[in-house]
């Protein structure tokens, strides 16, 4: 199994090219269910959960091609030889439940495994399960699966009001919308750029939305939907985890295709706490000239609010703050699981609850760590580009899911980072599966 390897200490200097959107593009890619037509996704990320969708779209008889060292997918669900999405692939993550609204808005029928994913919290799927009630669907929860099927007549349009915002459950609503008969008005739909993202496609393939990034969605159903060519939209939380690399440890990073209005939110906390950042037509550069970075307050929550998904890694350059923060996570539990890996850094984190209090030190320092989710893992790295000496972060399986190369691409900047495999030189105590 590999870990990371980072030697701490020196200002950053230079450009990372950002990903498109592992979200957004693992969203994109279920729309391809919704027609008999080709559908190519341009700027896709390479990532293992990319991988992973690929596999469980495959297991229905759809054909996914990688092009161009994979950063263009072509896709075609022409004929479809299965409609069950079966535990061994869903297992390994929560996005697969995006198949289901597709499905079910096709073909009337569909079978899917409950979700695994991350362990940062229960994520339950009622939501997803109450949009496609109100279209009509029955619905049956039984051994493990969630069986569904349409009316005679298929899906028809609904006033769905969501009582809390789900971006999952919206856009399984949004795919599934864009075939049922009638209207369909998604109230207290969530409004993140992959949501917005995901209208644009699906209007490319000949769906009638109004309202994507607003919280009212309204679907006017279509007999039938095309193909189309769509780039998938810029990363928002790579853009943000790169952002904070020469913001934890100095210097000066041009985040390549990065646009204020992705991370808004997130770049005003970057202003308080003293950081720079600037917007030109290549992207978005970041600066820590001098001096420890001030201590924020930051609470979590949906866009536009701060992502829970840059939390973690905010976490990290707070460590090294002058003063205290307060970190408040309201959307998912157990997403502070990064805080006793820092602690072993020399961080002075609290944590009760939702809540985290963070008394900033000087000088973190290097040790080994242990990654429990994606931005956790992530998180420890850029801690370790603050630490004085060595920190090894094991079980990085779970970076794979989000990052690609990120080893490289901080590399390029001027990162002391390498990849290992464990049991090599650098390794000290096995990893617990």
């Amino acid at each position: 199994m590999d870990q990371i390897i980072v030697q701490g200490g020196g200002p950053l200097k230079g450009d990372i090219p950002i990903a498109g959107a592992k979200n957004a593009c693992l969203t994109l890619m279920p729309a391809t269910l919704l027609t008999d037509e080709p559908l190519t996704l341009t700027n896709a990320p390479r990532l293992s959960d990319i991988r992973t969708m690929t596999q469980l779209l495959g297991s229905l008889g759809a054909e996914v091609a990688g092009l161009q060292d994979g950063r263009v997918l072509a896709m075609s669900s022409h004929s479809l030889s299965s409609h069950r999405a079966d535990y061994e692939i869903v297992r390994k993550m929560r996005a697969s439940v995006l198949v289901l609204g597709p499905l079910l808005a096709r073909d009337g029928i569909a079978e899917v495994s409950l979700p695994g994913g991350c362990a940062i919290g229960a994520r339950p799927v009622d939501l997803h399960l109450m949009a496609l009630e109100a279209m009509g669907a029955t619905l049956e929860l039984r051994e493990g699966y969630i069986h569904a099927k349409a009316p005679s007549g298929g899906l028809r349009g609904a006033v769905i009001d969501f009582p809390v915002v789900s971006v999952g459950a919206t856009e399984n609503a949004l795919m599934a919308a864009t075939l049922a008969r009638g209207t369909t008005e998604l109230r207290n739909a969530a409004r993140e750029p992959e949501i917005v993202d995901l209208a644009r496609c699906l209007r490319r393939m000949g769906a009638q939305i109004e309202g994507e990034g607003t919280s009212t969605i309204t679907v006017q159903g279509v007999a039938r939907l095309g193909g189309a060519t769509h780039p998938v939209v810029t990363d928002r939380i790579e853009l943000g985890t790169y952002m904070l690399a020469p913001a934890i440890c100095g210097g000066e990073v041009t985040c390549l295709g990065g646009t204020i209005d992705l991370v808004a939110a997130f770049c005003e906390k970057l202003d308080e706490a003293g950081i720079t950042v600037s917007e030109d037509a290549r992207g978005l550069t970041v600066a820590r000239k001098n001096g420890r970075v001030r201590a924020v307050d930051v609470t979590t929550a949906p866009f536009p609010g701060f992502p829970t998904d840059l939390q973690a890694q905010i976490m990290a350059l707070l460590c090294t703050a002058e003063g205290t923060s307060h970190l408040e996570e309201t959307i998912f539990e157990n997403r502070f699981m990064h805080a006793p890996e820092l602690t072993r850094m020399g961080a002075r984190i609290d944590v009760h609850g939702g809540r985290a209090t963070v008394t900033g030190t000087e000088r973190l320092r290097g040790a080994p760590v242990m990654a429990t989710d994606l931005r956790a893992s992530v998180s420890l790295i850029l801690a370790g580009l603050a630490a004085e000496g060595e920190t090894v972060v094991r079980r990085v399986y779970h970076l794979d899911r989000g990052y690609e190369h990120v080893e490289d691409k901080l590399a390029a900047v001027g990162a002391r980072i390498e990849r290992a495999c464990e049991g090599a030189a650098h390794a000290e105590e096995p990893t617990h599966a």
